[in-house]
């Protein structure tokens, strides 16, 4: 009688343990299940974008606006060629033997990237809804205003919105620009051309009274011409976001574009001097009346800034 209820305590016992073991082991596995997916890597996403294996990057820059996008001793400088730079180094495209910088207007950004003529657009390209429809954007990388940029002769007679729908002021706008609905939107009626600085032209030569832009462009003709300019400060009450314009059939690209201008921001964050903060300081830094940070990117994808993962992970 012992033995048999000791073989059968026993039995039990080892039931139990297996079923407690079962158990443990289904919860293990449940809770390895629920643990997050391995996140993509930067070079599994350049693999899925359109540059993969290319050996040159086209991007589209403004070569007319100083302090932006201009062309001095043959080079490209500008605060939106030094982010073009950063980004292009990021994605493996270091140096301007591996860049192709192609001019492109305002109003030919969108036809650029939609014609496969540039990888991306880094020239004051402010982000709207209607625009996302078309193109994508990674970004903002830099915040500024509507202003309106008058020559010495009418630094006391325009000062006002009202100032500008007076008919006997011509103003001057860039075709395809933000500007150029806002000023609508104000019923001020202008003059539209292809480039801000065709309307700078326009007012050294007489034929123009004004010209309304971005602030970050006003202040580079400001630069080029220190005693022939000011800006005047008009409430538009509009926050101009500028982003990097991408290909809308590539959003591996700019999952890319973004997260890199994300790691500046980190950077700038953190206390360091981030990539953003030299570009900024080289250029626009000296002639803006107010002092800019970089903003936070929106809709910045989490990857790893590597290929080789840990063994085991």
């Amino acid at each position: 009688m012992v033995s048999r209820f000791s073989t059968t305590r026993f039995r039990s016992v080892a039931t139990t343990l297996a079923v407690a073991l079962t158990l443990y082991l289904g919860a293990a596995a449940g809770c390895d299940s629920q643990q997050e997916p391995e996140l993509p890597s930067v070079q599994e996403k350049l693999r899925e974008s359109h540059i993969w294996e290319q050996n040159v990057l086209r991007i589209g820059v403004a070569t007319n606006e100083p302090l932006m996008g201009d062309v001095r001793d043959g080079g490209h400088v500008g605060f939106d060629v030094e982010i073009a730079r950063y980004v292009a180094a990021s994605l493996g495209f270091e140096g301007d033997q591996r860049i192709e910088f192609v001019s492109v207007s305002t109003e030919d950004r969108i036809p650029a990237l939609q014609g496969g003529m540039v990888d991306l657009v880094v020239s004051s390209f402010s982000i709207t809804e209607e625009r996302k429809k078309e193109v994508s954007f990674a970004g903002p990388y830099l915040v500024t205003t509507q202003e309106v940029l008058v020559p010495s002769r009418h630094r006391d007679t325009i000062r006002t919105i009202e100032d500008l729908r007076n008919p006997k002021f011509q103003i001057c706008t860039s075709g395809g620009s933000t500007t150029e609905a806002e000023l609508e939107q104000h019923q001020v009626r202008a003059v539209v051309v292809k480039d801000v600085g065709d309307c700078v032209e326009g007012i050294l030569d007489g034929r123009y009274d004004a010209v309304s832009s971005d602030e970050t462009i006003l202040a580079g003709f400001v630069a080029r011409y220190p005693t022939e300019f000011e800006i005047v400060d008009m409430p538009f009450g509009t926050s101009e976001l500028l982003g990097i314009g991408v290909p809308i059939g590539d959003p591996a690209l700019r999952d890319l574009v973004a997260y890199f201008l994300d790691k500046s921001y980190r950077q700038g964050r953190n206390g360091e001097i981030s990539p953003w903060q030299v570009a900024y300081n080289r250029t626009l830094g000296p002639w803006l009346r107010t002092e800019k940070r970089q903003p936070q990117p929106l809709d910045v994808p989490r990857l790893v800034d590597f290929d080789d993962k840990v063994p085991g992970r």
